[in-house]
């Protein structure tokens, strides 16, 4: 017979059931007799004066701190129940629960306090702490116990005095050349850390100074402590260092295999080409194309850097698929090479060295030095094939909201004119549809794209002699290029209008160090042309004059310059600065020569061929800051924030921006509560018929966005994320057709639209799937309504590819 609990019996049983699930899950009831579960240690410095950096020093004694306790959460321990489950078995869903979800018990006799303190002690003298003592203290409850430590320490020992190797030979010589950058400063505590530091940047400097063989092992700290908490430091070099260790080299032949394969058995002989033994390969390259990639040369010292640079420099040409060079030492009496007459008649730009940072010098005379080694250097070259065709099919989705199919085929040649020059031809053609899900400012356009485009990379930067500037930037790791490119594209919005676009452009871009990048376009002009427009598109234009301005046809005859900095290639920095400043101007010199020629249409605008070109200045500033919340560079948890600003302004012969310079907000990499350009301008809603045209309404001449948002690791391959998304957009002039959309200096942060939300990312390093769920908290004109005029907080799903930033 089956009756009911009454409600006071059940809540009795509920709570009865949850206290013994909490008891399960803290873990006590699994502990050996005789045995206490180990819970943790405390790490504790008691000192008359505080130490320096104590933190990170207390840091340091707590990662010696062995074993780990088990994981605990609020008193809780769950993985020691799942343990518990399978504890014995070998197979079956209790062997999957303690293997994969459980672990054992750590328990107090498994901690080796001895050992633990030793460490400790090692740790304190690596920091000049030598008359430091470790004691512990066990801490025992009825089934668990946790270790304290303390690090009794006195004032650390500091440097007094640092004496490099004396004498007259040359490695003594150049090793004390190196003392005004040493790490090692008097009065500055003693530290293990900065002494294997000071030996491997002693290692590095001579290594720049043909020292090929010498070895950072080769160099000895002897410490001297009879002075009362201070020591005398001795640099010296170890008695057993071998002879080829203590003297410099200088290069031989350097020889330039373009063609290398392992297999090859070639017997070619090799020409010589700006002093270098060139095995030939004319078909794919000129001599002087690897002889300007390359930096280690002829009768000169060998440097590491100029090694580095030189592999590097070789391969950002893109036509290497690997890039070697070996060293071989010269047998004695072989030390004379035919290179040496070469030397003279070699162009001055290939004899130009830098031995120290900001300075330029001509090579010295080392033939025949005393003291000196000969090596001979091959530099090994394996190729790419020179031609490729590629074919891609994929999924675009774009910031403005439009999504579908696209076809990309790319042709490359990597050396087009025998000089690693690369050549890139690309056809696209796509079709795309700009989501209509529901909310205010979504459109549901369909667009038709195609377009050819080429670019040709010259791997130097083609630009005059100057006296002030060597283009080789002979002090950089990164190949330099000047760029060529023009390209077509015809855009058909359905119903609306056909758009074809040309461009033509020339620029440099140019790196000086692995952080930085600059981007100099003089000359980038793209011509618009509108045509097939519909009726209703036509009707549209005419009533508002902002939008029939910004479609008109037109020259557009910008130049640019762009600076990025990038700390996210130090990957082992835990705060990483992107920061990225562009300016970009149009038509003042078609203006100028205009004025003086006196080309105007009927309108008073200026024209060059009977049409008017653009005239305009833009700005645009964008920084992010990446900081990762653990010290262990392998972790993904971190902090990220973004803020995006920028400004045009039209003048002279535009009274609006190219439709194509205009700012957008909101979408998928954006503010993601909000469709793609469905933000402002300003306090400015579409209603009525310009609900279905606001995709061409919500721009503006000014931007400000920021963005925040946490990034944790869940499982293998899958992030979830936390964010908060704002920003506006605005007008410069007032335009009587989108009121409110004028930038206010006194109103616009009230003007901000706002969203937040979560995210999954599926992150398998090479691809990113995003999926962001963000609800709009606020609206640019205040609180969010649907296109019924009724208050709405609805959420908006975005699916992208890649990281927002």
């Amino acid at each position: 017979m089956t009756h009911l609990l009454s409600p006071l019996r059940f809540r009795y049983l509920l709570v009865g059931g949850a206290a013994l699930w909490l008891s399960a899950c803290s873990g006590l009831k699994y502990i050996p007799a005789n045995e206490k579960l180990y819970t943790g240690s405390s790490v504790k410095i008691e000192a008359p004066e505080k130490p320096k950096n104590e933190s990170a020093l207390v840091t340091e004694l707590e990662a010696v701190v062995r074993p780990k306790p088990n994981f605990s959460f609020l008193g809780l321990r769950p993985k020691l129940f799942f343990w518990h489950l399978g504890e014995g078995k070998t197979k079956g869903l209790g062997h999957f629960f303690a293997d994969k979800l459980g672990e054992a018990p750590v328990l107090l006799s498994q901690v080796k306090i001895p050992a633990t303190e030793n460490l400790m002690l090692n740790r304190l003298y690596n920091h000049g702490f030598f008359a430091a003592k470790v004691s512990h203290e066990v801490k025992e409850k009825a089934n668990t116990a946790q270790v304290d430590y303390k690090a009794t320490v006195d004032r650390a020992y500091t440097i007094r005095s640092v004496t490099f190797p004396p004498g007259d030979t040359l490695l003594s010589t150049a090793i004390r050349a190196t003392a005004p950058n040493t790490l090692l400063k008097v009065g500055a505590p003693y530290d293990l850390g900065v002494l294997t530091n000071e030996r491997l940047r002693i290692d590095e400097a001579l290594k720049n100074q043909g020292y090929y063989y010498f070895s950072a092992d080769a160099l000895l700290f002897e410490v001297d402590s009879t002075y009362h908490k201070e020591l005398n430091v001795f640099v010296t070099v170890k008695g057993t260092t071998p002879t080829r260790s203590r003297q410099p080299y200088q290069l031989r032949h350097v020889t330039l295999n373009t063609n290398y394969v392992l297999t090859d058995t070639t017997n070619r002989a090799p020409i010589m080409a700006d002093r270098f033994r060139y095995f030939p390969d004319e078909e794919m390259f000129r001599a002087q194309a690897i002889a300007r990639a390359t930096f280690i040369f002829p009768d000169s010292l060998y440097r590491r850097r100029r090694r580095d640079q030189t592999l590097s420099r070789l391969m950002s040409l893109g036509t290497f698929k690997f890039v070697e060079i070996r060293f071989r030492p010269v047998a004695a009496g072989d030390s004379a090479g035919p290179t040496a007459r070469y030397r003279a008649n070699a162009p001055a730009s290939l004899r130009a060295d830098s031995t120290d940072i900001g300075t330029t010098q001509q090579f010295p005379a080392l033939s025949g030095a005393v003291g000196l080694g000969r090596l001979d250097a091959d530099v090994l070259m394996t190729q790419l094939k020179k031609k490729s065709l590629r074919a891609e099919l994929g999924l675009v989705s774009k910031s403005n909201g439009f999504v579908g199919p696209a076809l990309k085929v790319t042709f490359r040649n990597r050396s087009a004119f025998r000089g690693a020059e690369q050549l890139l031809v690309n056809a696209t053609a796509s079709t795309e549809t700009q989501s209509n899900a529901g909310g205010s400012g979504a459109l549901g356009l369909t667009s038709y794209e195609l377009g050819v485009d080429a670019q040709l990379l010259v791997p130097r930067l083609i630009v005059p002699n100057l006296p002030f500037f060597n283009p080789r930037l002979v002090n950089s790791d990164f190949q330099p290029r000047t760029t060529f490119g023009a390209g077509i594209k015809l855009v058909t919005r359905a119903g609306f209008f056909t758009e074809q676009l040309f461009n033509l452009n020339y620029g440099y871009s140019f790196k000086t160090k692995i952080t930085n990048e600059q981007v100099i376009t003089p000359i980038d002009v793209s011509y618009v042309r509108l045509s097939n427009t519909d009726t209703a598109f036509t009707n549209l234009l005419d009533r508002k004059p902002f939008l029939k301005n910004s479609f008109r046809e037109q020259f557009i005859l910008a130049s640019s310059y762009r600076y990025t900095y990038n700390q996210q290639t130090l990957e082992q920095r835990r705060q990483q600065i992107y920061f990225q400043g562009g300016i970009e101007t149009s038509g003042n010199l078609a203006a100028l020569i205009s004025s003086k020629i006196g080309t105007q249409n009927a309108d008073g605008k200026y024209t060059i061929g009977n049409q008017v070109f653009s005239q305009y200045a833009k700005l645009d500033l964008e920084i992010r800051e990446y900081f990762r919340l653990s010290a262990d560079p392998a972790k993904g948890n971190r902090i990220v924030g973004r803020l995006l600003a920028g400004v045009g302004r039209p003048y002279g012969n535009s009274s609006v921006l190219p439709y194509i310079k205009q700012y957008g907000v909101g979408g998928p990499n954006s503010i993601r509560a909000f469709a793609a350009r469905g933000i402002g301008p300003g306090t400015y809603r579409p209603t009525g018929k310009d609900v279905n045209n606001s995709f061409y309404d919500q721009v503006g001449d000014m931007r400000l966005e920021g963005n925040i948002e946490y990034r944790q690791d869940l499982f293998p391959y899958v992030k979830g994320a936390l964010f908060m998304d704002a920003g506006n957009i605005w007008l410069v002039n007032n335009d009587p057709a989108r009121p409110g959309g004028q930038f206010n200096a006194s109103s616009f942060l009230n003007q901000l639209a706002v969203g937040a939300g979560a995210g999954i990312r599926i992150d398998i390093q090479f691809f990113v799937i995003r999926f962001d769920y963000a609800v709009p908290l606020r609206a640019g004109y205040g609180t969010p309504v649907d296109d019924a005029g009724n208050v709405s907080h609805t959420g908006r799903l975005n699916l992208a590819i890649g990281y927002p930033f």
